[in-house]
């Protein structure tokens, strides 16, 4: 398996995140009360299939990831 390719759910997935999000975006609901609201949904999606050290670590990863400015290279206008 090529570790450079997702594999369909994952795809298949994302894609559907990517249309609720256009979705709400189109209904003039706010950035925050978006990525909020996903937060939120994920960190429960989560929480009902690993541990909570397990969760941590992710929540680590992510803060890690904005420490060294990762997400900062998309063309997305910052609000």
């Amino acid at each position: 398996m090529d570790h450079d390719v997702p594999p369909a759910d994952l795809s298949h997935a994302g894609s559907v995140v990517d249309k609720a999000i256009e979705h709400m975006v189109g209904k003039n609901i706010s950035s925050l009360a978006i990525a909020s609201s996903l937060l939120g949904g994920a960190l429960g999606m989560l929480s009902r299939t690993l541990p909570d050290e397990t969760i941590v670590q992710i929540l680590n990863n992510a803060i890690q990831s904005v420490q060294r400015g990762e997400l900062h290279g998309h063309d997305e206008p910052r609000q």
